[in-house]
């Protein structure tokens, strides 16, 4: 009916993959009809590369969406990068999985999904990107603020507007290469290193005190280039950012609870006090979601969609006042020991959460996974999100949800 009330609904759809271009198990369910192209607007994926400067897994793996949605949706794949979301996270050390978790979003009539109720809170999504950035730029107010502007815009295509409501800010950005300091020294301007892999750091640490601002956890006159990588009391607790180099600018996605929407998800978000603190994320999930790890676990595996954390080589090299030597190896890089999600693939009973590295959080969710059934002959869908240390901070995010969308 013409002018009725309509209801965002968006769903989560996890799908495993033998590499960073095998999109069969999203070729299939398009094919069963489960999934449509064209309600795609942001998709996260876990590849197996180092997570490093030179890992072009999550190039390739970006390509491979942009021209797999590319002949679905009528146009090239420069414009699929530019209508959809698209955050590839490298680095599948330990138990963890390569997979891709697909958003989808459409909107429906008020009546639907009224089973949740019109007036509780479930979850939605927004994304938008800032534009290029110079390399002098990285790391720097410059990129703090444009990314500030950017989750913004993704809030308001969200709904959201309590920034209380945001409970996960994904964020890809991009690094420098040696040839981009050469070409910004020769210009003449001063890039805020020249080491490439330090500059992951630095532009991760910048996006995620955008998003501290655009959320209001900090003042926008409490920053400048100084604080960044400098002053770890500023941070975000719903942040996480996460570098490559296959791309110049900032990708954001938000993702958030409304009133009135009819997703079959829900989220919620924690910080972590250390890279082992598992009572703040078996609180979250047992307060947020009401499962408990402990009591049923079956539970939990069947409702949680995606954990995702954002973790780090705690950088006074102990835990907990026990040293360790993430540090100090010469031979694998602190961050891919830290990436070794086993201890928060266990909190699911799987391997297929996506755990990243880096100052900032983690997240997770929980909901149901199809895979399983619900009256309706549907799967369930689950999510969480976990964050922990300070991303400028870092967490734990969880989601939930009742029907569900996963891939066979």
């Amino acid at each position: 009916m013409t002018g009725a009330p309509l209801r965002q609904l968006v769903e989560v759809w996890r799908v495993d993959c033998r590499g960073p271009g095998d999109l069969s198990g999203v070729q299939a369910l398009v094919d069963a009809g489960r999934l449509l192209p064209r309600e795609i607007v942001a998709v996260m994926g876990k590849t197996e590369g180092n997570g490093c400067v030179n890992d072009h897994t999550r190039d390739y793996a970006s390509m491979a969406w942009c021209h797999f949605l590319a002949s679905h949706l009528g146009c090239t794949a420069r414009q699929v990068a530019q209508r959809v979301a698209l955050v590839m996270s490298g680095g599948t050390e330990g138990v963890l999985s390569p997979h891709f978790s697909v958003y989808t979003r459409r909107w429906v009539a008020a009546d639907t999904g009224s089973r949740h109720g019109v007036t509780k809170k479930r979850l939605v999504i927004g994304v938008a990107q800032t534009a290029d950035f110079e390399p002098e730029q990285i790391g720097r107010m410059a990129q703090v603020d444009a990314t500030a502007l950017a989750v913004r815009a993704a809030m308001l295509e969200a709904g959201i507007k309590d920034p209380a409501d945001v409970h996960f800010v994904q964020i890809k950005c991009p690094l420098l290469t040696v040839g981009k300091v050469a070409a910004a020294v020769a210009r003449g301007a001063m890039p805020v290193t020249r080491d490439t892999y330090e500059s992951m750091g630095w532009s991760r640490g910048a996006s995620a005190l955008g998003v501290a601002v655009a959320l209001h956890e900090l003042p926008r006159g409490a920053l400048n280039d100084g604080v960044v990588l400098r002053d770890f009391g500023l941070y975000s607790a719903c942040a996480s950012a996460s570098a490559g180099i296959e791309l110049d600018h900032n990708v954001v996605i938000v993702l958030g609870e409304a009133a009135g929407a009819a997703s079959p998800c829900r989220i919620a978000h924690t910080v972590m006090r250390d890279a082992i603190d598992a009572v703040s994320v078996r609180r979250l999930l047992r307060d947020a979601f009401g499962l408990d790890a402990d009591v049923d676990a079956t539970r939990l595996a069947d409702r949680l969609v995606n954990l995702y954390a954002k973790a780090e080589a705690s950088p006074d090299g102990a835990v907990r006042g026990q040293r360790h030597t993430m540090l100090d190896d010469s031979d694998i890089n602190a961050t891919r020991h830290a990436r070794g999600g086993g201890r928060r693939a266990g909190f699911g009973r799987r391997p297929d959460g996506a755990v990243s590295v880096g100052r900032c959080r983690a997240s997770g969710a929980a909901g149901r996974r199809a895979g399983g059934g619900d009256r309706a002959g549907r799967r369930r869908e689950r999510r969480a999100r976990l964050t922990s240390g300070p991303v400028h901070g870092s967490g734990h995010h969880g989601l939930a949800a009742t029907p569900p969308r996963n891939a066979p």
